[in-house]
């Protein structure tokens, strides 16, 4: 089947196709140069074009947060096929460019590159064996992203994510600042949505953390709970009897099960975590400064050893430099514990990779 992708490649000359409609302007490069800087242009790139890395790149280019998307994956067909699917919709769309390949190269000069590409657990595969077999495959990735692209912000979306947000740091060798998980960001999304579901009010008007390790030991912290700025946690409790410890703990556990629910109904899940991935990139590429619950160095924060560099969830303040800050969370020393397990799990599998 002959490929096209232009007229170009259906025989027609594009050198000069403009020249019927355009009168040329003469460029007088010598006032140009100083007087009409331009503007630089935005390029993000997703490895790996699978669901979850589609949904990114289709929720980007629909939010115009980038002048050039970059596609990165194994498999040339399906590659391809997804990259024109997506530049045939450009009359419906700002104009973005829309480059694609199997050669990490395509991704030079990028602003943000996203990660979402990872093995799949085998039926019976230990969890470690899984683990290594992902690291080796960032191998593969990090280095000739870093190479191409050595200014850029890393973005990790594959699981399991805190553990690979540190193999990316130290196969990249970037900064920690400029190395983040899409850890938590979206566990607390689906929690604000239980608690705007509950009060009736738009998810939006509704602050609620989850933090931790992305996975079943994500800590829920009750008391960030507030409703256009007021503490609603004490008044849920105070009107809610039922608000009891082991509600609480079901809650939490409905929140973390969400993806479970998701895959087992649909297979994967792909649009919510597309938009969760887009308000990332829209804070670190608008220089939004907005605080998102994301996987990044938590040594010495809560009592976690400041020897042990481990990435987990917490809120931080996210700007074009990265990550620009840390929330101090005021934990109980119940959750701060709970943190510090999770920190120890997560240091010890990161010490099995040998990197």
């Amino acid at each position: 089947m002959h490929k096209t992708s232009s007229l170009s490649d259906l025989g027609f000359d594009a050198a000069g196709a403009s020249s019927g409609f355009f009168r040329p302007v003469a460029d007088d490069s010598t006032h140009s140069s100083s007087s009409a800087p331009h503007r630089r242009l935005t390029k993000v790139s997703v490895i790996g074009a699978g669901n979850v890395g589609m949904a990114i790149a289709q929720t980007i280019l629909t939010q115009n947060l980038a002048d050039e998307i970059a596609l990165v994956d194994a498999l040339p067909d399906k590659l391809r096929g997804e990259a024109l699917d997506l530049q045939h919709a450009a009359a419906f769309l700002p104009r973005v460019r829309i480059v694609s390949g199997t050669d990490h190269a395509v991704t030079a000069s990028s602003d943000l590159v996203v990660i979402t590409a990872g093995a799949r657990q085998n039926p019976g595969e230990a969890r470690l064996s899984l683990l290594r077999r992902n690291v080796e495959l960032f191998r593969k990735i990090v280095p000739p992203v870093a190479e191409h692209s050595p200014d850029a912000l890393l973005l990790v979306v594959s699981n399991p994510v805190d553990v690979l947000t540190y193999v990316a740091w130290k196969l990249s060798g970037f900064p920690a600042n400029r190395v983040i998980g899409s850890g938590t960001n979206l566990d607390s999304s689906r929690f604000r949505f239980l608690v705007a579901e509950h009060l009736d009010v738009n998810a939006q008007d509704v602050q609620a953390y989850m933090v931790g390790e992305h996975g079943d030991s994500s800590l829920a912290i009750w008391s960030t709970i507030s409703v256009a700025g007021m503490p609603a946690f004490k008044s849920l409790r105070d009107s809610h009897h039922s608000f009891d410890e082991a509600a609480l703990e079901g809650i939490r556990r409905a929140v973390v099960g969400g993806a479970y629910e998701v895959i087992g109904l649909k297979g994967y899940t792909s649009w919510a975590i597309g938009y969760s991935v887009a308000s990332l990139a829209a804070s670190l590429l608008r220089d939004q400064r907005r605080v998102h619950p994301v996987s990044v160095l938590a040594s010495g924060f809560h009592g976690i050893s400041d020897g042990h560099d481990v990435f987990l969830s917490l809120p931080a303040r996210l700007g074009r430099g990265g990550v620009l800050g840390v929330a101090e969370m005021d934990l109980t020393e119940v959750e701060a514990a709970q943190l510090r397990r999770s920190a120890k799990t997560l240091w010890e599998n990161c010490q099995l990779l040998d990197l």
